[in-house]
């Protein structure tokens, strides 16, 4: 097994004042970075699933950020003119994508720097910008380490592991939440075998998760996506690990959609169901999931694939990217400062109080 501790095809780069992003819509066939040199270019790459993944677009939204004040910065604005150009990149940042919480997360760490430093010049805004969003990037590699290695405590010495869509190294900064527990229990010795949902319509299982798997030589098993409930009756899971893009404060979790019928699948076969993700994704400002704002994408990623039609061509389509699962079907949250069993407010609350 070829397994390390580190990812073989990172998921961004920033480098001369550009910010290089690994186009997911390709892979696995394909490895090519888009160059992003404007904000726009950084919203229309979130929107399109270049780069996806509720940390990973955290990051990306911070450095795009960057790119916004260096573009103030050439065109000869003034600190006042900058601050504004700065906040309509930002409205267009956090419009891309409504549901993971991580990207409000990241634009709200930029805000602060810049009501910290309210008398900073355009040349300072844009370096101090730049450091808020290396560490952002830096923090959220460590903190999926830490995820990882509190979750991989959960895993058995022999295990068989269930996941859906892709919560790995290519969906965050490095490593990963879902995929960061697995890597985690490998590391310490245990042995893994994991089951990859495809996760239709986008098929991020069995494009970007095996993948991933593969790259680090995980045993790893691709299913469809509605094979899972025959093999938790048939007793072949031990457990199912799930990212998330948003958490609200009683614990309830959205992620990609088809994890809310994983979960009840789950309590039904006694199989513990656990979601891993880092702090950034709860979101303390909803009390419940019903407040989650579900994306809705087009029905063409239904209807077609690789732009081939696969149904009738005037049929009604509803394409929802997520779903909620309560927080009664969730075992435990892992986070980077610890887990919390059976979540609820209280539980959650208590954890974040460690920050």
């Amino acid at each position: 097994m070829k397994m390390n501790d580190k990812e073989t095809v990172p998921t961004l780069f920033w480098k001369n004042n550009r910010l290089d992003l690994l186009d997911q819509r390709l892979l696995p066939q394909t490895i090519r970075y888009r160059t992003c040199r404007s904000c726009d270019e950084v919203v229309e790459s979130i929107s399109s699933m270049c780069v996806r993944g509720a940390p990973a677009i955290g990051v990306s939204a911070a450095f795009g950020m960057v790119l916004a004040a260096i573009e103030a910065l050439d065109r000869g604005y003034n600190s006042a003119q900058t601050r504004s150009h700065i906040d309509e990149a930002a409205a267009k940042l956090r419009s891309s994508r409504p549901t993971a919480v991580n990207l409000a997360w990241a634009l709200e760490r930029i805000n602060k720097w810049l009501r910290t430093n309210q008398d900073a010049s355009p040349e300072q805004i844009v370096k101090g910008l730049e450091q808020e969003a290396m560490l952002i990037f830096e923090e959220d590699v460590e903190n999926n380490r830490r995820l990882g290695s509190n979750g991989a405590e959960l895993v058995p010495q022999k295990a068989s592991i269930l996941t859906h869509c892709n919560a790995g190294a290519l969906a965050t900064g490095g490593f990963g939440t879902a995929l960061g527990v697995i890597r985690a229990a490998v590391m310490q010795g245990k042995a893994v075998h994991v089951f990859v949902d495809e996760t239709r319509p986008l098929l991020q299982g069995s494009r970007l998760t095996a993948f991933e798997l593969h790259q680090d030589g995980i045993p790893a098993t691709l299913i469809t996506d509605n094979c899972a409930g025959s093999l938790m009756a048939g007793g072949k899971i031990d457990l199912v690990i799930v990212g998330a893009d948003r958490i609200a404060a009683n614990g309830d979790a959205a992620n990609k959609i088809g994890t809310y019928s994983l979960a009840v699948l789950a309590k039904y076969h006694q199989v513990p169901f656990y979601v891993a993700a880092p702090l950034s994704t709860i979101d303390f400002s909803i009390a419940s999931g019903s407040e989650i704002v579900i994306e809705e994408r087009c029905r063409s990623e239904i209807t077609h694939i690789d732009n081939r039609l696969i149904a009738p061509e005037d049929v009604a389509a509803f394409n929802p990217a997520f779903d909620v699962t309560p927080a009664g079907l969730i075992d435990a949250i892992i986070t980077e400062k610890g887990i919390v069993f059976n979540p609820n407010r209280l539980r959650l609350a208590k954890l974040m109080q460690k920050q």
